[in-house]
C-alpha cells in the first residue's frame, strides 16, 4: 500500500517531467518554485528521473538548472490529455498513409490505449476513423533516406519511369497526398520544379553534392502541389474555367460538382462554374451530367464542345 509521502513524490516526479518536456532549459530555482519544494528536493527528484532512464542533464551557468536530453533508449513518456488524443488519431490514420507502418501503428495505439485512464480511453474509442489501407505502399527506408537528404541538403539520385531513367534532383519537400507519397524537388537538368511518386523511385547511393535550398513557387508546398495536379504552374486553380447552365436540378448536380460552384438557375436548372486542365477535358467532364448544356462562356469552351462533337461523330463512324 503506497504511503501518502510516496504518492506525493510520484505525483511530483510526473509534474517535474511534464515541465522538463515543454521547455529546453529550466533554472533550478524556477523549477523549485513551480513545484513548491526546495532546490534540494528538485535535485533528488532529478536523480530519481535519471534512475528511471530519463537523461536529465545539469546546465551550467549563473542560475544553474536542468535540461531533458535525448537518450540511448526510450524511457516512459508523459502526455497530457490533448496530446494523448492527438496521438491516437494520428496512429489510426497512419494506416492510410501507405508508409508501411500499419502493424507498428496498431501496436503503438494498443500500448497507448492500455495505460489511458478510463475517461480518456472512452474518448478515444468514440473516434470513428476508418483508415483505408492503400494498395500502393512506400518503403519506410526510402522515406527516411529522402528525409535525411532534405535535411542535409544533398542531391538524390534515382531511377524513375518506364523505362527507368536516371534522375538527379535537389529534394526540398516530402509530401503525402491522398495516401501517396511525393517528393517535390528542383531538377537542375530541366531547370524546373518536379514532383515524383516515391513508390516509383529506385534510390541510388551515395547521394550527390550539397545544394542551396530554393523556395518553392508560391512559398507553400501544399498549394504548389495542388496547383501541379490541376495543370497550373503556381496557382491552385484550374487553368481552364468556364460557366454553363445544366438542364438538371441542383440536387442532382451539386454532389458531383467537385470544387466547382453550383447555384440554382431557374426551375429545374443549375448554373455551374467549374474548371479543368484543358478545355477539351472541361467539355467532356460536363457531358457526364447527361443533359442539355448551355454555355455561358468563354468562347474557348464553346469551341471545345464543337471539337468534341466532331471527334465523337468520327468515333461513331459518321461523317460531318
Amino acid at each position: 500500500m503506497p504511503t501518502s509521502s510516496s504518492t506525493a513524490t510520484s505525483g511530483r516526479l510526473l509534474s517535474l517531467l511534464s515541465l522538463l518536456q515543454v521547455r529546453r532549459d529550466w533554472p533550478g530555482a524556477l523549477l523549485a518554485g513551480r513545484l513548491g519544494v526546495s532546490e534540494r528536493t528538485v535535485r533528488r527528484d532529478v536523480d530519481r528521473l535519471r534512475e528511471l532512464g530519463y537523461p536529465v542533464q545539469a546546465v551550467k551557468g549563473p542560475d544553474g538548472g536542468y535540461r531533458l536530453e535525448a537518450g540511448s533508449r526510450m524511457p516512459p513518456l508523459l502526455f497530457d490529455e490533448e496530446q494523448a488524443v492527438a496521438l491516437a488519431v494520428a496512429l489510426r490514420i497512419a494506416v492510410g498513409t501507405g508508409a508501411g507502418i500499419e502493424e507498428a501503428a496498431a501496436r503503438a495505439l494498443a500500448t497507448v490505449r492500455q495505460v489511458m485512464p478510463s475517461r480518456l480511453r472512452q474518448r478515444v474509442d468514440l473516434l470513428e476513423i476508418t483508415a483505408a489501407a492503400r494498395d500502393t505502399q512506400v518503403d519506410t527506408d526510402a522515406l527516411v533516406a529522402l528525409s535525411s537528404a532534405i535535411r542535409a541538403t544533398e542531391e538524390v539520385r534515382f531511377d524513375y519511369g518506364t523505362p527507368p531513367r536516371r534522375r538527379r534532383v535537389q529534394p526540398h519537400h516530402l509530401v503525402v497526398r491522398n495516401g501517396r507519397w511525393y517528393l517535390v524537388g528542383w531538377d537542375a537538368e530541366r531547370a524546373d520544379w518536379r514532383t515524383y511518386r516515391v513508390d516509383r523511385m529506385e534510390l541510388r547511393v551515395p547521394n550527390g553534392p550539397r545544394f542551396t535550398p530554393r523556395e518553392v513557387p508560391g512559398g507553400d508546398v501544399a498549394t504548389f502541389l495542388a496547383a501541379r495536379f490541376k495543370g497550373s504552374a503556381t496557382v491552385d486553380a484550374w487553368p481552364c474555367q468556364g460557366e454553363v447552365v445544366l438542364d438538371r436540378p441542383i440536387a442532382e448536380v451539386a454532389p458531383f460538382a467537385g470544387d466547382g460552384v453550383a447555384e440554382e438557375a431557374d426551375a429545374g436548372r443549375t448554373r455551374l462554374r467549374t474548371g479543368s486542365w484543358s478545355w477539351g477535358a472541361l467539355a467532356a467532364g460536363l457531358l457526364r451530367f447527361e443533359c442539355a448544356v448551355e454555355v455561358v462562356g468563354p468562347q474557348a469552351l464553346r469551341d471545345a464542345f464543337a471539337d468534341l462533337a466532331g471527334r465523337a461523330a468520327r468515333a461513331a463512324g459518321r461523317n460531318g
